[in-house]
């Protein structure tokens, strides 16, 4: 038998001339709708491309590991058989009643395990199939900028349509905090169309540091009543909450249980970001479509792990380990506040989770320094992110990735670093951050 057309190309032979073969079969345009094609930030600044030695602020995982007891508590999932297996699509039950005992009273209710309660594999997975369970094409999702990068692609692949609302820093004073980064009101409501299907809310926000008021919360709420819109509230920070900030879950205000999804993360709160257990809690009427989505995406999660998540919050009241994480991680923000105050260099204080925003606009460097070209046609902040990278040896991320094209000028004033970890590195870089005066002018 004669070789067909493409063996003969692929050997070369016979003077055929190649054809390229290196993407035949086109991909899907939402890969490019959602920007998961791009370079993202994570790429550019990953410390494989930064110098050897420099201290990675930047993506926000802790440099340390869960509690010990926690950490036993998975060991010894692990050395039985049943946590070794598939667990529920639901979640394993010993978690579901942790979580109902944990989260109950701070909700007022008597969360059934059965049916409001579910466990995911991660708070982005469990966020990912709430836009697979609600979404129809065209359906538009409203979301604050700066917004977690992860929300874009999981709303464009699902057919949604992200509308931007961004909160607009008011930090002309000498002490700016991130209850200066205001929501306006006006421009939400215009943001709002027939079309409008959801809305998602993060508090204590990334990166702003920002926890929403109460008075905040309650128009949000007023909006979503009136135009009956499915609330998401990422509060995978909810233990993280400084200076005596009041911590307000959304899904308490009057009427407003019945259209939110409530998103928390065992990874945020035992410092175990790679176990990917999460949980969502909201009524039947959501939870029910969303355990549908969530059992043909990943049917269930990670067995083992799901019981030291739930050791964990069987003994956070007992341990005061809740107090303990406030206490260590405002000692950790310290280090780096108390930096830019001797710099005398601008930041946004955060009141809740574990970044800061440093304001960059006066970093300064030569013309002709050798930025790479990944950073050369994206915001201000990349290159202000790369110069501090190189000069100074501590690594950050630029708050423009966290924007729409139309909004970046907003972001590119700032840079976020991440303050989730050890003390001793987290000196080591406030000791090369003072190295900032030199750069700014």
């Amino acid at each position: 038998m004669a070789p067909s057309a493409s063996q003969v190309q692929t050997n070369g032979t016979h003077g055929i001339k190649k054809t390229d073969r290196s993407a035949l079969i086109p991909f899907s345009s939402r890969l490019k709708e959602g920007r998961a094609l791009a370079e993202d930030v994570w790429s550019i600044f990953n410390m494989a491309n930064l110098p050897a030695d420099c201290l990675n602020l930047g993506q926000g995982y802790m440099n340390f590991g869960p509690p010990t007891w926690v950490k036993e508590a998975a060991e010894e999932a692990l050395n039985g058989i049943p946590a070794n297996h598939y667990s529920h699509p639901k979640g394993r039950i010993r978690l579901r009643e942790a979580i109902k005992k944990h989260y109950g009273p701070q909700l007022g209710r008597d969360l059934d395990v059965e049916s409001e309660i579910l466990v995911t594999s991660g708070a982005n997975e469990g966020q990912y199939s709430v836009f697979v369970a609600f979404l129809e094409p065209g359906d538009e999702v409203i979301m604050f900028e700066p917004f977690f990068d992860q929300y874009l692609p999981s709303i464009t692949f699902n057919g949604g349509v992200p509308v931007y609302v961004p909160l607009h820093p008011h930090t002309t004073g000498d002490k700016p905090t991130s209850d200066d980064w205001h929501i306006d009101f006006d421009e939400l409501r215009r943001a709002i169309t027939p079309k409008t299907k959801m809305i998602v809310v993060n508090t204590p926000h990334n990166p702003v540091g920002k926890v929403f008021t109460r008075e905040e919360l309650e128009q949000i709420a007023a909006l979503a009543e009136q135009h009956n819109l499915l609330v998401m509230s990422d509060e995978v920070y909810d233990f993280l909450v400084f200076d005596g900030k009041e911590h307000v879950r959304i899904a308490n205000l009057p009427g407003m249980w019945d259209r939110t999804v409530t998103v928390g993360s065992a990874g945020k709160l035992f410092s175990a970001t790679g176990w990917r257990i999460g949980w969502l809690i909201g009524p039947s009427s959501i939870i029910k479509p969303t355990l549908a989505a969530c059992t043909r995406i990943v049917f269930c999660s990670n067995s083992p792990l799901q019981e030291a998540a739930a050791a964990g919050l069987e003994q956070v009241s007992s341990r005061k380990f809740l107090e303990q994480q406030v206490r260590e991680y405002d000692e950790r923000r310290k280090i780096l506040t108390d930096c830019f105050d001797e710099i005398g260099i601008k930041y946004t204080k955060p009141e809740g989770t574990y970044f800061i925003l440093l304001d960059i606009s006066s970093v300064k460097w030569p013309d002709d320094y050798p930025f790479p070209a990944s950073v050369l046609d994206r915001g201000r902040d990349f290159r202000a992110c790369w110069y501090i990278a190189m000069e100074i040896g501590v690594s950050s991320i630029p708050v423009s990735e966290f924007y729409c094209l139309e909004h970046t000028s907003i972001g590119e004033n700032y840079a976020r670093f991440a303050f989730c970890k050890d003390l001793e590195s987290l000196r080591q870089a406030a000791n090369r951050l003072k190295g900032l005066r030199r750069l700014i002018q």
